[in-house]
């Protein structure tokens, strides 16, 4: 998720990395007021001492700031260590201002050498406080930069689950969240590419079995035609009929890969009008009465009086509510009911399809419309589900309507799947 905080978080100090330099001559200025109001104040001192005091101190911050300019380019600028640069930065502060106050003190308050010496010791305990304290700045600083090379450097060895701990607020910090955030979707992306990669493994798997298996039939089959192993006349029509059978299922596999390949491409034609949901679930219910009456299932519908007419393309319609049907039969047991039920309700129309199976794998829930996904091994494999297309199709045309499709597990057992069309 791209974090669209990141330029408010940031302009404050953009705004001060930008300009360094005016933000250090409004400091002086700043500070050189202060000095004069203070002494106005507090010492209700003489105009001339104010302007000779203002006159060195303008001299000795410039001549500071010319010779830290210069350590910095060269030196500073290049170390390799930025807790160095902080160190030997408060180290270089607490130097000037030991030497400006100490030759303030000299020219203008102090003619007691013994004052001048004691107000010398004193600067210098302060000047050894601050740089222990910018000791302690640089470590704190340094610390969270270092925790950050760590982690890059754990990721870039692939360990995409490393992660920085940074508390405050301040830019490290905000660079540390900045980092976990990448981290998080290196991670994501990874998981994505890897199910990907299983997904299209499992493709090869899947479809050469689902193809491998009926060529193979077709072809002992018209071997035993061609050598004459076969002549009875009913058994030869019965293998002409088992391979028709098998040219069948080949083709639709061929068709569902087709239809699916368009479906991720946004090519499929969806001619929409209004049309009577109802008449297609009577339609479904048709076209599969006879296989359910084999497999002695009861197959029935319940249509809504107020149903009305749909805003869809038909044909794709009939063919989620074919591959929900088609399902439902194949996972229920002889003696089952497969019920299908369309309701109206105040944004759309709502099609559920319920069996009597054994119902969903829990952890398959949330994966059951994935392409090729087939959930339960044997029980997949037991039934002969095909390359697992049918619910990734049902999904595409729903999703192409703006409807949404879900499976769940029916309360008193058994899988229920159903989709949601607007209108």
């Amino acid at each position: 998720m791209v974090n669209t905080l990141a330029p408010n978080k940031y302009k404050y100090a953009d705004s001060l990395s930008r300009s360094p330099w005016r933000i250090f001559a409004i400091g002086v200025v700043a500070a050189l007021a202060l000095v004069a109001i203070l002494m106005v104040a507090l010492m209700q001192a003489p105009v001339e001492e104010i302007t000779t005091l203002i006159y060195w101190l303008s001299i000795s911050s410039l001549g500071s700031l010319v010779v830290g300019y210069i350590l910095y380019r060269s030196g500073l600028a290049r170390s390799p260590s930025l807790s160095l640069t902080l160190v030997l930065t408060y180290g270089w502060a607490a130097i000037v201002i030991l030497a400006n106050v100490w030759i303030m003190s000299e020219r203008m308050f102090f003619n007691d050498k013994h004052d001048l010496v004691l107000s010398g010791i004193l600067l210098i305990f302060a000047a050894v406080i601050a740089t222990t304290f910018g000791i302690f700045v640089a470590a704190s600083v340094t610390d969270g930069l270092r925790q950050l090379a760590r982690s890059a450097q754990q990721i870039a060895e692939g360990n995409l689950k490393a992660r920085v701990s940074i508390s405050g607020r301040d830019e490290v910090a905000m660079v540390g969240n900045t980092f976990n955030e990448m981290a998080a979707q290196l991670q994501q992306a990874a998981q994505e590419r890897e199910e990907l990669e299983k997904m299209r493994k499992d493709l090869i798997a899947w479809t050469s079995h689902d193809l491998r298996t009926p060529l193979t039939s077709i072809r002992a089959m018209i071997e035993a035609l061609h050598d004459g192993v076969v002549d009875d006349p009913a058994m030869v029509q019965r293998y002409y009929g088992t391979i028709r059978s098998d040219i069948i299922a080949l083709n639709n596999i061929i068709d569902d890969l087709f239809e699916l390949a368009q479906l991720d491409a946004g090519g499929l034609s969806m001619e929409k009008a209004h049309h009577a949901l109802g008449d297609l679930v009577s339609d479904t219910l048709e076209m599969f009465q006879a296989l359910a009456s084999k497999q002695g299932i009861v197959l029935q519908g319940e249509v809504a009086a107020n149903l009305g007419l749909v805003w869809m393309c038909a044909p794709k319609i009939g063919r989620v509510l074919a591959n929900l049907v088609g399902n439902a039969l194949r996972y229920t047991p002889a003696g089952g009911t497969v019920q299908v039920t369309a309701v109206r309700q105040q944004d759309g129309v709502v099609v559920t399809v319920q069996d009597d199976g054994p119902g969903f794998n829990e952890a398959d829930l949330t994966r059951v419309f994935e392409q090729f996904y087939r959930g339960e091994e044997a029980r997949s494999r037991a039934s002969g589900s095909g390359a697992g297309l049918g619910l990734a199709i049902a999904r595409g045309v729903v999703l192409a309507h703006n409807g949404r499709i879900w499976a769940e597990n029916a309360p008193d057992g058994g899988a229920l799947v159903g989709f949601f069309l607007p209108g």
